[in-house]
């Protein structure tokens, strides 16, 4: 976020006299408000929700460190007045649930956005030969928010200007599975193997790597196993799959496709499995400029991006969805938006008329009935039989609440489990109850070593 959050107390409605006056309001350089002409209200202000009226170009450039074709040509200016007035006029609304705010996106129109960030999956009605049965789950409890369960849900992460989302979106679901099943804090895995080796022979969702492609294709790439991010950096372009580089780590048997727009079915399964994939409209302005809250605007049925969902909950009598993106911690709520959720029966539909530009396959151009705010019913999925590939770590607590620490604490594993561990970063999930097995709080040990209650093991 940049700078300090600045709270406001009340925001002005400004209501224009004259055409003349019109220009002066809206310059660049004379943003001012004309008592005479303006009717004061007062607008809640939401939590982290900062006042942009005053915000100018200039500072913007600066504080974003912006320097590409738009700002030296001038069209950034245009489009961030552009889009600072949206954000403005938005904020204004008494009724809002959600606020607008500024970001790396607010010198972009909105069809740059969309070419730029919601481009990487499309429509699609049949799911690929090989897929698992659904299977019916326990009903879900009120609220779920996986990322409160130690070591399922790895950092938020940027794709940057690659349309590699459906990507991100597998293998952060598969971080989670594998954290879930194997009882150990979820690995970093390689957005950037699935994105240069996963093949997309029918050109579903793309035609592979940074032009899209779709989850289920990448679920079946890595059930031959998928390596850490460490071992295969990812680079924002698609490449060639380099085989050297990859030295699996995790594998999955297999994966499931819930049932289209099937609210129950996708709830339950969130609550049973874990983090599921799923795909979303998220090319309109709503998403360009999200700050935080419920999101509950118009964001229509035209599927373009993947995302992982990770659960849900009620805030102040609206219920939502929580969802991760891959956007970077500087959007939305550090990296997650909360889309409003209406419940069985309830969830909005309408038909996505463009399928190429979603997870469609290549000549698949039939409309498709999507259902639930941003489309976000009607694409979800989850591997199956995640497990670790060759000798695998030692099963540690069962991902939850970090309970306090235990005095008398040892290590106890071998070396070449230590060495993995440090390898990846893994230290300060490793130990739950004293964090000190491996040497992991040496010498100089990290802020999370310093709630130990024993001696320091080096």
């Amino acid at each position: 976020m940049i700078g300090h959050v600045i709270f406001r107390t009340q925001v002005c409605a400004a209501l224009v006299c004259s055409s003349s006056l019109l220009d002066i309001v809206l310059s660049a350089k004379m943003r001012v408000v004309f008592t005479a002409c303006v009717a004061t209200a007062a607008v809640a202000v939401m939590p982290g929700e900062r006042d942009w009226t005053s915000y100018m170009y200039a500072q913007y450039v600066k504080d974003f460190k912006k320097a590409d074709s738009n700002a030296m040509s001038g069209a950034g200016a245009e489009n961030f007045e552009k889009n600072i007035d949206f954000i403005n006029k938005h904020n204004a609304d008494p009724s809002k649930t959600w606020f607008a705010t500024v970001n790396e996106f607010s010198d972009w129109t909105n069809e740059e956005f969309r070419q730029r960030r919601a481009h990487g999956t499309r429509s699609h009605a049949h799911a690929l030969s090989g897929a698992a049965a659904h299977e019916e789950f326990a009903s879900a409890p009120d609220s779920l928010d996986w990322r409160k369960k130690s070591g399922v849900v790895t950092e938020v992460k940027n794709q940057g200007a690659c349309g590699s989302c459906w990507a991100f979106s597998t293998i952060e679901t598969l971080e989670s599975a594998v954290a879930i099943a194997t009882n150990h804090s979820a690995p970093v895995l390689s957005p950037q193997q699935v994105v240069s080796c996963a093949p997309n022979p029918k050109k579903c969702g793309g035609t592979g790597g940074c032009q899209g492609s779709t989850q289920e294709l990448g679920f079946s790439y890595t059930e031959a196993g998928l390596t850490t991010d460490a071992n295969y950096e990812y680079t924002q372009e698609t490449g060639t799959c380099d085989k050297e580089k990859i030295k699996p780590v995790v594998k999955n048997a297999g994966f499931v496709r819930l049932p289209t727009n099937n609210y129950t079915a996708l709830i339950n399964a969130l609550a049973n499995v874990g983090p599921i994939a799923i795909s979303v409209a998220a090319g309109g302005s709503g998403w360009q400029t999200y700050g935080g809250g419920v999101y509950t605007g118009n964001c229509g049925f035209d599927q373009d991006h993947a995302v992982q969902l990770v659960g849900y909950g009620t805030d102040s009598g609206k219920d939502y969805w929580i969802v991760r993106n891959s956007w970077a911690e500087s959007w939305g709520e550090d990296g997650y938006i909360r889309i409003g959720r209406y419940g069985e029966g309830k969830e909005p539909c309408g038909m996505d008329t463009t399928p190429g530009d979603g997870s469609a396959c290549a000549g698949d151009t039939k409309p498709l009935k999507l259902c639930g705010l941003c489309g976000i019913l009607s694409d979800s999925s989850y591997p199956t039989g995640a497990t670790w590939v060759g000798p695998a770590p030692a099963p540690g607590p069962a991902p939850g609440p970090s309970p306090g620490p235990t005095p008398g604490c040892a290590d106890s594993e071998d070396s070449s489990y230590c060495d993995y561990t440090k390898s990846m970063d893994d230290c300060k999930f490793n130990s739950r109850d004293c964090r000190k097995t491996c040497g992991c709080c040496g010498a100089n040990p990290p802020e999370y070593c310093k709630d130990a209650t024993s001696d320091i093991v080096v």
